[in-house]
């Protein structure tokens, strides 16, 4: 262990929903060593009795605002009465929680003095948190037994991550001493634990995420549900975000996962050297790396204000795509991911020549490349619309488009031997059947959308 674990500030807001309030509460007195915790409830002005259930605990903290302060102000005040000594955790009201969560969040977060947060799964699959099971997870009883079982402390299956969502975070105190508060300019919420979790990264500290830790989440706070405000403040929150990082939030989400898998190793703890070229914050690495934890990580991405993150989990080059020669060693790398990369080069064929000098013998490239015979762009153009805004494969940065067949030949005259071509395909509704069996008229076939790519070098 990296050090005493310390007692823990559990952080929690209410705003109505008082039987949300009474299970969550509930749940952490049930499930929660003894001692091991207090609870700070800052209510942002309910009017449903919550106020009052709340005044009747005298085993709480509580703050009770005669205003919604919203989530980050709202946790930043109930951070300013949690104990000093006390590392902090942020809880969503609207959470069950299980038997040894805290315990498994502390572990992890203990383990090594490089970790600054840890966070649980849940039954949401929001940026890959959640968990598969066939448990009723909502038959209470059912779930508890379902997480009794999951929550059993294991190394191997935390995994680091970019971000980690904020229904519920645990944070060392010396981390944020370090990087101080939420920022409140997110007020009333969203986008906050983006940013928080980019501050955390940035200060030098791993973010954990614990697959031993599972929690119930209904997500059904009602500022959520009412889109008519939820929506407008999640698109100016993600405007204030990208005006002080520099680029968006959705690049959170680009995990590629199709490509992932095609990774294709009998031995998982076998050290291996793998690029990503355009690699973004790094987030697919780092899930190559859950599975692959011996693995090396490297990563080319031009855009200054995303390699400064991603610099932290990978080494990284700021060259633009498609500048030669790299600054990595040749004949190293076990595979090179060029995502979509591809279309987007002045020259595919000097592209793949240049890239393989530093493939090993034997190793792949692997990459997604659009398909432009397909019937979605097929029936654009036809019907008189060149989308661009649109459809991706008529992106306005693609300076190359490939039909299906184009990609075998391409990587054929470029010296890589035994491809595996995968075909990705959308499944049409009845307008677009109709629609692609009058193409088939003309020319049968070509139906796939996306052909995913995975070809070895062999120097021979």
């Amino acid at each position: 262990m990296a050090g005493d674990i310390q007692k823990t500030a559990i952080i929690i807001l209410t705003y109505n929903n008082l039987e949300y309030n009474k299970q969550c509460i509930e749940s952490i007195k049930k499930h929660t060593v003894k001692d091991t915790y207090e609870i700070i409830v800052v209510d942002n002005h309910s009017t449903d009795g919550t106020v009052e259930w709340l005044k009747e605990q005298k085993d709480l903290k509580i703050i009770l605002n005669d205003y919604n302060a919203g989530f980050p102000k709202g946790c930043n005040m109930g951070i300013g009465l949690a104990s000093e000594e006390c590392d902090i955790l942020l809880l969503n009201n609207d959470t069950i929680v299980t038997p040894r969560w805290l315990e498994n969040l502390q572990t992890c977060l203990y383990s090594d003095k490089s970790i600054g947060a840890t966070g649980a799964v849940s039954n949401h699959h929001e940026n890959l948190q959640g968990v598969e099971t066939t448990a009723n997870c909502d038959n209470l009883e059912e779930m508890i037994a379902f997480a009794d079982q999951n929550n059993i402390s294991c190394s191997i299956r935390w995994e680091e991550k970019i971000f980690l969502i904020g229904f519920c975070l645990l944070i060392k105190r010396e981390v944020i001493d370090k990087i101080g508060l939420l920022d409140e300019m997110y007020s009333p919420g969203y986008v906050e634990d983006n940013d928080l979790s980019l501050r955390i990264i940035t200060a030098g500290y791993k973010l954990i995420l614990c697959h031993d830790a599972y929690i119930y989440h209904y997500l059904g706070t009602a500022f959520r549900k009412d889109l008519d405000k939820f929506l407008p403040i999640l698109y100016a929150n993600r405007e204030k975000f990208r005006q002080k990082w520099g680029f968006e939030t959705f690049i959170f989400d680009e995990v590629r996962l199709d490509l992932i898998r095609l990774i294709d190793e009998s031995n998982p703890n076998r050290p291996m050297n793998i690029l990503e070229v355009g690699s973004g914050l790094g987030v697919t690495l780092l899930n190559i790396k859950n599975s692959y934890p011996h693995v090396k990580l490297y990563a080319i991405e031009p855009n200054k204000d995303i390699a400064e993150i991603t610099s932290h989990i990978a080494a990284t080059s700021t060259q633009e795509i498609g500048v030669f020669p790299l600054g990595f060693e040749e004949h190293y790398f076990d595979y090179i991911f060029i995502g979509n990369h591809l279309e987007k080069v002045a020259s595919p064929e000097a592209f793949l020549l240049e890239i393989r000098r530093y493939l090993k013998e034997g190793g792949y490239i692997i990459g997604g490349i659009q398909n432009l015979m397909h019937y979605s762009v097929l029936g654009n153009v036809l019907k008189g619309s060149w989308l661009y805004a649109q459809n991706e494969t008529l992106r306005k940065d693609n300076k190359t488009f490939f039909a299906l067949s184009d990609i075998s030949t391409l990587f054929e005259r470029c010296g890589y031997k035994n491809p595996y071509i995968f075909h990705w395909f959308s499944i049409p509704n009845e307008e677009e059947q109709r629609f692609i069996e009058k193409l088939c008229e003309c020319s049968r076939g070509q139906q796939g959308r996306l052909g995913i790519a995975k070809l070895r070098f062999d120097n021979h």
